[in-house]
C-alpha cells in the first residue's frame, strides 16, 4: 500500500502539515509506504490551456509536475492537504490540480485511463480554516471532489476544521490529531 501526502500549504510546519504528519503516521503504522510532496518547494507552472494534451494526453510543460504525474500513477491513497485561502485551496494546490488537465484529456478526449492503470485509488482531503464561516470549505470540496472524479479516484472523506489560525494551533486540539491519525490507519487498511 502506497500513501502519498500532497501538502499544499505555503507555511512549513503549520496546522495542515501537522495533520498530514498524523495521517501518514497512522498509515505507516498499518504498514503503508508513505511519502510527502510539498508543493511549495516545487516549480509548477500554471496550466496554459494550450490543448497540446488533447493529442497525446501529456502536458508539454516540462517542470516538477512531471514527478507528480508519476507519483499519482504509482500510489493507492492520496491525501490532499490545504488551508483555506480566500474560500478555496492554496494557489499551489490549485495549480497542481489545474495541471491535471492532461489527465482530463486522456479520459474525455482520448478515452483512456487518466492515470494509465486500472488501479483502485482513494483520496482524502484535510483542510483548516482560521474563520468560522458557513460554507467555508464548500469551494475547496467542489474542486477536490471534481479532481477525484476526473482521475477515477474514489473520494474517501475529509477532515475539515475551522477556527484554527495561528501556526501550531491545531496542537491544542488532540481530537483533530487523533481523527487524522485514525483516518490514515483506516485508509491504509484498504
Amino acid at each position: 500500500m502506497k500513501v502519498l501526502g500532497i501538502a499544499g500549504s505555503p507555511r512549513r510546519g503549520g496546522n495542515t502539515d501537522i495533520l498530514l504528519a498524523e495521517f501518514l503516521k497512522g498509515a505507516a503504522g498499518k504498514g503503508a509506504d508513505v511519502k510527502t510532496i510539498r508543493l511549495n518547494s516545487l516549480k509548477i507552472t500554471p496550466c496554459e490551456h494550450c490543448d497540446t494534451c488533447f493529442k497525446e494526453g501529456k502536458c508539454r510543460i516540462q517542470d516538477d509536475m512531471q514527478k507528480i504525474y508519476d507519483e499519482l500513477e504509482q500510489t493507492d491513497v492520496i491525501v490532499l492537504v490545504s488551508p483555506v485561502q480566500f474560500m478555496g485551496p492554496t494557489a499551489s494546490l490549485k495549480a497542481m490540480i489545474d495541471r491535471c488537465q492532461c489527465l482530463w484529456a486522456r479520459k474525455y478526449v482520448l478515452r483512456v485511463s487518466p492515470l494509465n492503470t486500472e488501479r483502485k485509488r482513494k483520496a482524502f482531503f484535510i483542510s483548516v480554516s482560521g474563520a468560522r464561516i458557513k460554507g467555508m470549505f464548500e469551494p475547496s470540496l467542489a474542486i477536490v471532489k471534481t479532481w477525484c472524479r476526473v482521475l477515477d479516484i474514489e473520494y474517501a472523506g475529509e477532515l475539515l476544521i475551522s477556527g484554527i489560525d495561528g501556526k501550531g494551533a491545531i496542537l491544542r486540539h488532540p481530537d483533530a490529531l487523533q481523527k487524522a491519525y485514525e483516518s490514515g490507519q483506516k485508509l491504509a487498511e484498504g
